[in-house]
């Protein structure tokens, strides 16, 4: 009994004394730890402040160019091609002729109904004349009123002929016309599909012809822009067939419909194109300034640091950082717009966000663009 005492006794020596040794171990680290931190100086960190500047924003979409007007020409009436009168590629005048088609039948009937009318023309001219001195015979009391009434009848015959042989002409001339194709407008002629001698069937594709002059362009810009499209927008093209080049044209037509599938509105854009650089059919990227921002504040991307989908910097106050949430505009090369959170002068730290914390001590520099920045 005595024994257990005796090793009880020794046992709780033994704990004393190794938390004793181990107490003693804790509060030396921690002394020298804090000794540490107090010795240790503020973090160094470079700083700019923001800029303002004019920033433009735009919506970004592709489309197809087209032209300003085309059309596939065709044959309206059957009939073997008699002459072809352009060249492919040609420029060509409204109303210009381009093919005939075999029409001897045509213009003889035509040749007919003007030999008429001239008959007709004659024959009320000769009955005008006898009227004319009938009128005078009887204001002399040497005619009788019957016969100028029956001349006068005779004369509205005789013209009633005219106008019913002039309508013959009409119809004679669209017929005759429909014998020839023609350019409904300015432009440029395509590529030939007919020879002389060939027999044309009403709908045979002759040729197109395109007015290039102007450029039109379809695209579509997602319905947040909507309160801000109109006509006469700035619009800016480009296409990898020039990629030195870019075309400038403006907004003609907005549509009234929202695409319910896609949420985007299309859009008509029309570019001048006086050297006939742009094509029918060419693909382009549009970049479209929805918005022109004056004094936007602007800082680095790197002065950026994320966290999900929330943006923060660090800014310089009175010897220490303060971390502040930001709300992004316009991303540029290697820049980035604020719209809110940061000030005109405020200092924003660039470099050496990795080794700071909000509300510390730092020891604060301006920027050096000749350093390699630090991640």
């Amino acid at each position: 009994m005595r024994v257990v005492s005796q090793l009880v006794v020794v046992a709780i020596l033994g704990a004393t004394g190794a938390g004793g040794w181990y107490a003693y171990k804790s509060y030396a680290s921690g002394t020298g730890e804090a000794a540490q931190r107090q010795a240790a100086p503020a973090p160094l960190v470079e700083f700019v402040t923001p800029k303002t500047m004019t920033v433009v924003e735009r919506a970004e979409a592709v489309g197809t160019a087209r032209a300003n007007e085309s059309v596939t020409l065709t044959a309206r009436q059957s009939g073997t091609v008699f002459r072809i009168l352009f060249q492919e590629g040609q420029i060509v005048r409204k109303g210009e002729a381009l093919v005939e088609l075999e029409s001897r039948e045509r213009v003889a009937d035509l040749d007919s109904v003007r030999a008429e009318i001239a008959q007709a023309r004659a024959v009320a001219d000769e009955i005008r004349q006898q009227l004319d001195r009938a009128r005078q015979l009887r204001a002399t009391g040497n005619a009788p009123e019957a016969r100028v009434d029956q001349l006068e009848s005779q004369l509205r015959a005789a013209e009633g002929r005219i106008r019913q042989n002039e309508s013959r002409q009409r119809a004679a001339d669209a017929r005759l016309d429909d014998f020839r194709i023609s350019a409904p407008f300015d432009g440029r002629v395509g590529l030939r599909q007919v020879s002389v001698g060939a027999l044309l069937q009403p709908g045979t594709v002759v040729t197109t012809l395109d007015d290039v002059s102007k450029i039109k362009l379809d695209f579509a810009i997602p319905e947040q822009f909507l309160s801000v499209l109109r006509q006469g927008l700035p619009v800016a093209t480009r296409t990898p067939a020039y990629p030195d080049r870019e075309f400038v044209g403006q907004v003609t037509a907005v549509d009234t419909r929202v695409d319910p599938l896609t949420r985007a509105v299309r859009l008509n854009a029309t570019f001048d194109n006086a050297d006939g650089a742009l094509k029918p059919g060419m693909f382009l990227s549009v970049a479209l300034a929805v918005a022109t921002r004056d004094n936007a504040i602007v800082v680095p991307e790197d002065a950026l640091v994320a966290e999900g989908t929330r943006q923060f910097v660090y800014v310089v106050a009175d010897g220490r950082v303060l971390r502040r949430e930001v709300q992004l505009g316009l991303r540029m090369q290697s820049e980035v717009e604020v719209r809110d959170g940061v000030k005109q002068g405020d200092q924003i730290v660039v470099r050496g966000q990795q080794r700071i914390r909000h509300n510390i001590p730092v020891r604060a520099q301006p920027f050096r663009a000749e350093t390699a920045p630090t991640s």
